[in-house]
């Protein structure tokens, strides 16, 4: 099978189409798909459900797909350096559903690992327990929670080879590995693709090839900052 495409507008050929759910991994503006965020405000898709811990920014990450309005619901459990989410969740134009940070992350990883669902104590008690099902376990009680699976997972590595296999850098490894097992379609990008021959070491893989479909590599990663913090 082609896992090799020459840039995002070609990787998402095919496969992007109204109303689906994308997975888009990092963690604020680090280690985010910035190649296919861009092909997909291009594509034009929209009623898009995003699956993401955070939105990015106003101008930049998943925040530029939030101003063409193509985006019609987030999955997250931050958004709060973003004052046009706010504004569109505000006024009711997009739908929300918050996750507690690890509650999210269990319940990508649950999804890549065929896991239904499962428990946890995060939340009881809240908000979050509304119209779910409660259990009680050794006098404790425990909500639970439904795994997370996408149509089209989006990630960045800083290092591939042709079979697919993955190595992140660093804090890129946030939602970046988990998500690339819970689509149904994996495309990630990359900093440096080996050429055909050349493969990753076994004992460095984060992501096995087999999770992943198509594979790019990408030029001129901006790899904005967040907030910078500086010390006296």
């Amino acid at each position: 099978m082609k896992k090799i495409y020459p840039n995002a507008q070609k990787a998402l050929e095919g496969i992007l189409k109204d109303g689906i759910t994308i997975m888009a991994g990092g963690f604020g503006l680090c280690g985010i798909p910035e190649h296919s965020i861009l092909a997909i405000r291009d594509s034009k898709v929209k009623n898009l459900t995003f699956i993401s811990n955070n939105c990015g920014v106003d101008d930049f990450g998943l925040g530029i797909l939030l101003q063409t309005r193509q985006i019609k619901k987030m999955l997250s459990s931050y958004v709060g350096e973003n004052k046009e989410f706010e504004r569109q969740f505000l006024n009711k134009e997009l739908e929300l559903e918050f996750n507690p940070q690890g509650t999210l992350a269990e319940r990508i990883r649950a999804g890549g690992a065929g896991i239904p669902a499962f428990y946890t104590k995060t939340g009881v008690g809240t908000v979050v327990t509304e119209g779910k099902e409660t259990k009680v376990f050794d006098g404790e009680t425990y909500v639970m929670e439904r795994a997370l699976k996408a149509d089209i997972s989006i990630v960045k590595a800083w290092k591939g080879d042709t079979k697919g296999n993955l190595l992140y850098r660093k804090t890129a490894q946030n939602f970046n590995p988990i998500m690339a097992m819970a689509g149904k379609i994996t495309l990630a990008e990359v900093e440096e693709l080996l050429p055909e021959g050349k493969y990753l070491d076994p004992d460095h893989i984060h992501t096995p090839g087999i999770f992943v479909q198509r594979i790019f590599k990408g030029t001129q990663f901006e790899k904005r900052i967040e907030r910078r913090t500086v010390s006296a």
